[in-house]
């Protein structure tokens, strides 16, 4: 009799436990199929819309570099410096020269005044005055000739501190302190990170589907991110070897841990389709192998082996084979392995 109730209060406890398992369900998601925007990828590359390599305007030796690569300038703020002291001469002695002809276009103009006057009083002849008014003319090209040397050693003179055009950042130094730089020499390379955009090359026999105005998005996949274009830019030519053309996709502004050189997709929407779509978090990776947990009508999950398409911006990727319709998968499938294990034990 013992006996007896020991066994009943054993089966009445497993009964329990799987009341009590089934009391908490795991969170499932039907599988069925939806109606989606179709779209086309093709991989892009990131770059700066504005971009620039600052070169040397005048020859010298570089005097100091005060950013170096990653850094960020402002602008207006000084790159690096050439040793001034050559031009510094230059325009002391132009400025001399300016003196020089200025007091010459001086005495030039006195002289014709006074020429004029004895001319009126019949004192010299019409010859002597227009001697005294070329002079005069040639005195004045030679004060404005001067003046404008002046202006351009001035101006060379400014170029040995090289200015920053634009705020951003430096992606490359082509210099050392120390170095003789000579004009055109690269000097540095900088770009402005708040304005980026996506180069991709798309086939000519696809440019018909995505239209003059496409709709795209763009896929960032070392960052999980997905980003919704800003303006797209079909070039109006193809490249003569592979017959594809550029497409630029211009990013919102100001995007975090995004920069030139990067590998992106960009995804053209072509028109609808209907895809099976489950959620990212019900993929279960080990090794080769990719899995979901179906749920029965008990509740249990069971470990299905799937064939799996792309993701997309909803956290969403599409199932290829694997599943059928009106079939449930766990959304957690960490959660769904550890509830497998324990209804193996």
């Amino acid at each position: 009799m013992k006996r007896n109730l020991g066994l009943v209060f054993g089966l009445s406890a497993v009964l329990l436990g799987v009341s009590v398992q089934a009391a908490e369900p795991l969170a499932t998601t039907p599988v069925q199929l939806r109606e989606v925007e179709q779209t086309y990828s093709v991989d892009g590359v990131v770059e700066a819309t504005r971009q620039s390599t600052v070169s040397a305007q005048i020859s010298g030796r570089v005097k100091s570099l005060n950013f170096d690569v990653g850094d960020r300038v402002s602008k207006g703020q000084v790159l690096l410096r050439i040793d001034e002291r050559e031009a510094n001469q230059a325009l002391a002695g132009s400025k001399a020269q300016l003196s020089q002809a200025e007091a010459a276009l001086q005495n030039a103009r006195l002289n014709y005044e006074r020429s004029q006057q004895l001319f009126e009083q019949k004192f010299i002849s019409q010859a002597a005055l227009d001697k005294a008014k070329s002079d005069y003319d040639m005195a004045k090209a030679q004060s404005q000739a001067s003046e404008a040397g002046a202006q351009q050693s001035a101006l060379a003179q400014s170029y040995t501190s090289v200015i920053a055009p634009y705020a951003g950042v430096v992606s490359a130094r082509m210099v050392e302190m120390g170095e003789m730089v000579t004009v055109g020499k690269p000097l540095m390379t900088g770009f402005d990170p708040s304005q980026l955009r996506v180069i991709a090359n798309v086939p000519q026999d696809k440019l018909k589907e995505i239209g003059s105005r496409p709709k795209v998005t763009i896929e960032v996949p070392s960052l999980s991110r997905w980003i919704k274009a800003d303006s797209v830019t079909v070039q109006p030519s193809a490249d003569v070897r592979t017959h594809s053309t550029q497409v630029r996709v211009e990013m919102p502004e100001n995007q975090k841990n995004i920069y030139p050189g990067m590998f992106v997709r960009t995804h053209f929407v072509v028109g609808k389709e209907q895809k099976m779509l489950i959620p990212v978090s019900a993929v279960l990776h080990r090794s080769e192998v990719v899995a979901v947990y179906v749920v029965d009508d008990l509740g249990w999950p069971r470990l299905r082996q799937v064939r799996l398409g792309e993701a997309n911006e909803q956290n969403e990727i599409e199932v290829l084979a694997g599943l059928n319709v009106g079939e449930h998968v766990a959304r957690d499938a960490i959660k769904a392995g550890m509830v497998a294990s324990e209804h193996k034990q």
